[in-house]
């Protein structure tokens, strides 16, 4: 089976809220929503490929050293299996905007359940609410 390296990041604003990006209809588990990053590319780091993602998805910079790593998904698709470390980020440069489509909502870490998301970030909750 297919490994697949995803990168994901829990960004918290002042308040403590957490920020969710829905999918946009064309993708996978589209409506579904899911902390934002995406796939590491060949040759590149984790913390990279979020610092990458977050400018193209979110329109917003971040440095390697803001990024802590709190836990990790592996879970089991039909398709791959997906290995997914989730980083916190307390600080950003930049206004959040979707880029892709995508809405953004900034959630209590108390509710997010209270939004349907892949399979493989429902672990990833409990912990984070937890550390929060």
């Amino acid at each position: 089976m297919k490994l697949v390296l995803v990168a994901a990041v829990a960004l918290v604003d002042t308040d403590g809220r957490v920020l969710l990006a829905q999918r946009p209809e064309g993708k996978s588990m589209a409506g579904l929503w899911e902390f934002p990053g995406g796939k590491v590319e060949s040759g590149e780091t984790p913390e990279a490929a979020l610092i990458r993602e977050l400018h193209e998805e979110l329109g917003i910079d971040t440095w390697a050293s803001c990024l802590a790593p709190l836990s990790f998904a592996s879970h089991a698709y039909p398709e791959f299996h997906l290995l997914m470390p989730l980083y916190v980020c307390r600080r950003w440069q930049g206004q959040l905007q979707g880029r892709e489509g995508q809405r953004l909502k900034w959630v209590r870490p108390t509710e997010l359940r209270d939004y349907p998301m892949p399979e493989a970030d429902l672990p990833l909750i409990p912990i984070l609410r937890d550390w929060l």
